[in-house]
């Protein structure tokens, strides 16, 4: 029932996405906060990481296009498909911003602040499950495609998960598969929680950074995280 269960998803958290203007508007007038469908994780939450920010832009486009900006775009709307769920997702950034300590005044100063800070924000959530969302880049241009990275063997099924929902619903081509994240990345090996990191795209690929820019494809992205995170537990207890 996985293939099922995902494209059922993503479509409902599509057709949230449209309508989440005009839910947003009513929620800020009735001052209503009552979820608009229940599929909810209960006693797990969410904390959604857009990677980098401020002075830390991460990768960088031909084009100009700075990472840290897209993955925000995608983290808020990530948050806000949760939100009409019935969910309360912690997000640990909100704008473009460090959230380095303000004793650090130099560029490494301020990313080693920035990640400690992380893990200690994640690490105060109960039930954390991470899921932090990156730009992929590389030399060769040729190379595309949005790959999930996983923490520990407990996040192995999520990471999967999603890497086949990333294929199915907007890349069937890809073929990468979920991989154990490097132990050189930092805040996926420094926190106790279940973690996955969804590198998105290639920013270095002229035809796929367009795409990662375009709105539209920023909340198609969502969705399918959406969907990733609201349905693996029933797929896994009814695979295919």
């Amino acid at each position: 029932m996985r293939a099922n269960w995902g494209s059922w998803a993503v479509l409902a958290a599509l057709a949230v996405v449209l309508a989440a203007p005009a839910l947003y508007a009513w929620s800020r007038t009735t001052g209503e906060a009552e979820a608009c469908f229940s599929l909810r994780r209960t006693g797990q939450t969410l904390v959604i990481d857009a990677g980098h920010g401020g002075e830390d832009g991460g990768a960088v486009a031909a084009d100009g296009t700075v990472e840290s900006g897209i993955n925000l775009a995608i983290a808020q709307r990530l948050d806000l498909l949760l939100g009409f769920y019935g969910e309360a997702p912690v997000m640990l950034r909100q704008e473009d911003i460090s959230l380095h300590d303000s004793s650090a005044t130099t560029l490494r100063e301020k990313k080693r602040s920035d990640l400690q800070n992380r893990v200690a924000m994640v690490e105060e959530v109960e039930g954390a499950t991470l899921l932090s969302i990156h730009q992929n880049s590389y030399p060769d241009s040729r190379y595309h495609g949005a790959q999930v990275f996983y923490a520990g063997e407990a996040s192995l099924p999520l990471a999967e998960y999603i890497q086949e929902l990333l294929r199915t619903h907007l890349d069937p081509e890809n073929t990468r598969a979920a991989k154990a994240i490097p132990d050189t990345v930092y805040l996926m090996n420094h926190i106790s929680c279940p973690a996955v990191l969804v590198e998105c795209g290639f920013l270095s690929n002229p035809e796929e950074a367009a795409r990662l820019a375009r709105s539209e494809y920023q909340t198609q992205i969502a969705a399918v995280l959406a969907a990733g995170w609201l349905t693996g537990e029933q797929a896994k207890e009814n695979p295919a």
